[in-house]
């Protein structure tokens, strides 16, 4: 991701529906957006990985957002994505999940990622189990709220 890259993200990053199932359920301001640019950056120099952007094959069109990062420093890395709603159920996530494990595990020696999901989103559900994650644990929070904890380890990977 890079500073082009501001504007397709605002425009996923500010849709409420989209944002649904993302963080706090909220949008997220322009600001915000551009804060996330420079955490993406460092992240790249920290770690050598990050969010990437998603293009449309034939028109290049940026559609969405995935990578892996470290929300609150976790040690594990976790799988995040998000695409413009007008991309919902094209496979696009179902496609690029299993790809940014591989990449994970082969460029960067990962050998376990996880991924969070509330137990009402069954899209991103069955995303993950299609990508070769398992449902880890289920995570309670603060507000009485639970999250799902996928976790995908190389040596389960097919």
């Amino acid at each position: 991701m890079n500073v082009a890259d501001l504007e397709p993200l605002f425009a996923v990053y500010s849709d409420a529906e989209a944002m649904r199932w993302v963080g706090d359920g909220e949008p997220i301001s322009r600001q915000a957006c551009e804060d996330w640019l420079e955490v993406t950056k460092n992240n790249y120099l920290k770690r050598g990985y990050g969010m990437f952007a998603i293009e449309e094959r034939l028109s290049g069109t940026v559609v969405g957002f995935c990578g892996l990062v470290h929300p609150g420093g976790q040690q594990e890395a976790e799988v995040k994505y998000a695409f413009l709603r007008s991309h919902w159920g094209r496979g696009l996530a179902s496609e690029a999940i299993p790809a940014l494990l591989a990449y994970g595990a082969t460029v960067h020696s990962l050998i376990k990622v996880i991924a969070t999901v509330a137990p009402d989103n069954l899209a991103s559900q069955s995303v993950l189990l299609k990508s070769g994650m398992q449902l880890a644990f289920v995570r309670s929070n603060a507000d009485h709220s639970s999250t799902y904890v996928y976790e995908w380890l190389v040596q389960n990977a097919a």
